[in-house]
């Protein structure tokens, strides 16, 4: 037995039973103080949330959402002057909607910082406007769900007003109009919109496009919903309104 064993030994005899526990845990471990944080660590930290304040970063944001919002339009109103199909105009209306929404939304009481949040808000919100008009569909009459999908939309924002944001923030906690059904009504729109698109302009890139704008729409509600919860607000609305996007389901 060596001298490091013998003094292990030696400290855990003279320990009482609670300082034994003590001595195993390796909760401090993982955990270090914050005086030993070194000073590269803490200014990694401070720096992501003053570059999400950045105006350039924002300027830079602001004018890709606008390409790609730009873009998308343009290739369904093209479609609509080769077709003659009205549901494109539907979904360009729709999208062109949450643009004016976006440029012209209220300034938020929190926003979060976490890099995910704004990672899933992000590409959550601009995996639809990849999607390509197509000349074929599996359910042609399903542009129909793509009408009631905008104006499930229009009512939406008319509730949320100028509380409007890509990234969970908290701006005025609504709880009138639709959100006295669900507490997400714009999601619902979406929900609406993207399948009635996905039914009436089938390939296997929409579909792909569709089934991750689904997973990402969810993983946003739910770390929405986490960054809201703190506001007592919030957490009573919460309880009274029980559905997130369809009364009775879910």
């Amino acid at each position: 037995m060596n001298m490091n064993t013998k003094s292990a030994h030696l400290m855990l005899h003279t320990m009482n039973p609670k300082e034994s526990l003590a001595f195993f845990s390796d909760e401090d471990a993982l955990v270090p103080p914050s005086d030993q944080v070194s000073p590269a660590n803490r200014s990694e930290a401070r720096q992501l949330p003053q570059l999400l304040d950045s105006k350039v970063v924002n300027l830079l944001a602001g004018f890709v959402m606008a390409s790609l919002w730009g873009l998308f339009a343009y290739r369904h109103i093209l479609a609509f002057q080769n077709s003659g199909e009205w549901a494109y105009l539907v979904i360009s209306a729709s999208e062109m909607l949450s643009a004016a929404l976006f440029i012209f939304r209220s300034a938020p009481v929190t926003v979060s910082k976490d890099p995910l949040d704004w990672f899933f808000a992000v590409v959550g919100t601009f995996l639809p406007l990849l999607s390509i008009p197509a000349s074929w569909g599996v359910l042609p009459v399903a542009k129909n769900l793509m009408v009631l999908g905008l104006f499930l939309q229009i009512f939406g924002l008319l509730s949320l007003n100028r509380s409007y944001a890509l990234v969970a923030a908290k701006r005025t906690i609504k709880t009138k109009g639709m959100y006295r059904f669900v507490r997400h009504p714009l999601y619902a729109s979406y929900l609406v919109l993207l399948t009635g698109y996905i039914l009436s302009n089938t390939t296997w890139w929409n579909l792909l496009l569709f089934l991750m704008s689904l997973g990402f729409l969810f993983v946003r509600l739910v770390r929405e919903e986490k960054h809201l919860a703190v506001d007592p607000v919030y957490a009573e609305y919460a309880k009274r309104v029980r559905f997130r996007v369809i009364p009775y389901v879910f």
